[in-house]
């Protein structure tokens, strides 16, 4: 979808000065990769490791986005598109349902290597890009940007905003006997995938009602997460969202 059709999302919309990095850039991406790369090779979705060969992510260097997104296009035609920072909802949807991740082109500093307060390039193309080479996890994403775009209810949204945070943003998969990380807030954060891995945090079967029902706190590490059987079944957890928002039954 061109960008002068993305009515809400175009003010946004930026160019990546790939150019403008600098050594030492490249050398907290290095750090940042060679910090929980080691641990997502034992415990990230075996998805999400294809994804990121897919995608050409460089261990070394800060991604190129139209160098991903010319790698993801043929597969499942999404694209990372640069924007100037957090979007607003309504053209937050509306680049998912157009295919296009809003992707910060900034990177935390080396003292902030833990945690940032806003998604930076690490925490968007580290942690959610190889995902959406994945073509069921990508046709779930693009229906749920799609469904939220046609919905003005904040409180229907605050609902379908919990099946996103327990998904794409924190969501777990079993795979082999063993429970798999793939949400990127769990990928991009050591201390929240480690806080997973040694048990700290309960994990439940993803049940759409009790995901539904179960609110979104982001000050402190998750007590609670949901394990999906495969994406297919998030996929259909959303089509079933979008049955009940539509009859008012969410």
């Amino acid at each position: 979808m061109a960008t002068e059709t993305l009515s809400a999302a175009a003010p946004y919309i930026i160019q990546q000065n790939y150019a403008a990095y600098t050594e030492e850039q490249h050398g907290t991406w290095a750090e940042l990769v060679g910090r929980v790369l080691p641990e997502l090779q034992k415990h990230a979705a075996q998805e999400y490791l294809d994804g990121f060969e897919i995608i050409g992510l460089q261990r070394d260097r800060l991604p190129n986005l139209a160098s991903i997104s010319a790698r993801l296009a043929p597969r499942t035609g999404w694209s990372s598109t640069p924007v100037s920072g957090f979007l607003p909802a309504p053209a937050f949807f509306e680049m998912l349902g157009a295919r296009r991740f809003p992707t910060t082109t900034w990177l935390r500093s080396r003292d902030s290597l833990e945690y940032t307060p806003e998604p930076d390039i690490f925490h968007d193309v580290f942690g959610h890009v190889p995902m959406h080479a994945h073509p069921v996890f990508a046709n779930f994403l693009e229906h749920y940007g799609r469904v939220c775009a046609s919905i003005s209810d904040p409180a229907i949204l605050e609902k379908l905003g919990r099946i996103f945070w327990y998904t794409v943003e924190f969501g777990l998969i079993r795979q082999n006997g063993a429970i798999k990380v793939y949400g990127s807030g769990l990928i991009s954060s050591h201390s929240e995938c480690r806080n997973v891995v040694d048990g700290h945090c309960a994990t439940r079967d993803f049940d759409l009602d009790e995901v539904l029902n179960t609110p979104v706190k982001v000050d402190e590490l998750h007590k609670l997460l949901f394990v999906v059987s495969s994406f297919n079944q998030i996929y259909d957890s959303m089509h079933e969202a979008e049955r009940r928002a539509a009859s008012g039954r969410l």
